[in-house]
């Protein structure tokens, strides 16, 4: 059976996980999520521990872009 299900963009670029996905996926309040991108489709999953490890260890290489002048620049990306 397939189930389509649509989530609004925030001003924050956030969204609302649509129930049915968080009841395939068997998400919960505080569980995180992995984006795969392959090409022009996003597949999004519930997070593995490998997912999370690898999401720490790349996160102290990205403090290059951390800046006040950075966080003007990319505002409206």
């Amino acid at each position: 059976m397939t189930v389509a299900a649509t989530s609004k963009l925030t001003e924050k670029f956030q969204a609302t996980i649509p129930l049915p996905v968080r009841r395939a996926l068997k998400l919960d309040k505080g569980d995180q999520v992995a984006f795969e991108i392959r090409g022009a489709e996003v597949i999004l999953r519930r997070a593995t521990v490998l997912d999370i490890e690898f999401a720490r260890a790349v996160s102290a290489t990205l403090d290059e872009w951390a800046s006040k002048a950075d966080e003007r620049a990319y505002a409206d990306l």
